[in-house]
């Protein structure tokens, strides 16, 4: 068996029919979906299913429903005898991946993640925030500008060589953005509730923290990489994280690479392709696929199939 990276995706990749199809061929998924339904106060599995849109993709029920789908992806995958080496995940897919390695289960990470979904959306007013994406120019320039731009506007995560993300003040963000674009970049306002990984975050990851620190983490296994310093956690450290990941950039690249070093392959599990795009171009031999429905997981098991017997 080759040695395997899963990756989780964060908000943003939900879309309405995610996760129904292998509930209805996978009893394993259906397990997880049902028992999210029990814990929580409304039907997640219903809201991921059938939508509606304009609710799945609010930010305190986008991260829920994305979390509960891909945990029931990876009960698939895990089914079939494919089982990682490394986890990782991008924001909220970073408490998908701690789940994932035992860390926490579903019934304390469920509650934990719907009250980080709420304080995020409550933290700034609808309209006030903005993220925009960045293409094209180099991390020197994007931090240039969001020091020198007048208001509340920061690097928000480090995709991978040449696409970062920049979040804040709205009028900060859409400044901050003319300035890019005359440096050459491309600039797209993303379309999101809440502006993530900024400082307007603080007050929400304070009120997380007390949260946080009424849990007990264990040790992940395997280990999963954390958002803030692309390196393995700790379970003494992973609530303090936690915290910090809130308001600081999302490190990306960084956390990809460290693990290219270790692993063979990346699969990504949930909805859509987005860290499948974003690994082919940090690591590009290293990709393997991605499972997100029935036809992606035989995909993979073929390829994993075909790499075992190579070796």
């Amino acid at each position: 068996m080759p040695a395997l990276a899963f990756v989780f995706p964060g908000q943003g990749a939900q879309y309405t029919g995610m996760g129904r199809e292998m509930a209805e061929k996978y009893p394993e998924a259906a397990e997880v979906f049902d028992r999210a339904d029990r814990i929580s106060s409304y039907k997640i599995s219903d809201l991921c299913f059938y939508g509606p849109a304009a609710k799945l993709n609010q930010t305190e029920f986008a991260q829920p429903a994305l979390l509960v789908t891909s945990l029931a992806l990876l009960a698939v995958v895990k089914k079939q005898g494919i089982y990682p080496n490394l986890l990782a995940g991008l924001s909220l897919g970073e408490y998908t991946a701690l789940t994932a390695s035992g860390s926490i289960d579903l019934e304390d990470v469920l509650p934990l993640v719907q009250t980080r979904a709420g304080l995020m959306q409550a933290a700034v007013s609808p309209g006030e925030g903005a993220m925009a994406a960045v293409l094209g120019l180099d991390y020197e320039i994007l931090d240039r500008v969001c020091r020198e731009t007048e208001g509340i506007v920061d690097i928000a995560n480090l995709n991978c060589p040449g696409q970062m993300v920049i979040s804040g003040a709205r009028e900060a963000v859409l400044r901050a953005g003319d300035i890019l674009r005359a440096q050459g970049g491309k600039v797209k306002i993303l379309e999101v509730s809440v502006p993530s990984h900024s400082r307007l975050m603080k007050p929400a990851a304070d009120k997380l923290q007390e949260h946080l620190q009424r849990l007990q983490w264990h040790n992940p296994t395997p280990g999963v990489i954390s958002n803030v310093n692309g390196q393995e956690h700790s379970p003494e450290r992973i609530g303090d994280l936690l915290v910090q990941q809130l308001y600081s950039p999302v490190q990306w690249e960084a956390s990809v690479r460290y693990m290219a070093e270790k692993v063979d392959y990346f699969i990504e599990i949930g909805p859509g392709r987005t860290l499948s795009g974003l690994i082919k171009r940090i690591a590009p031999s290293r990709l393997l696929g991605n499972v997100e429905d029935s036809k992606s997981l035989a995909k993979v098991i073929e390829e994993v199939e075909a790499d075992c017997r190579k070796g």
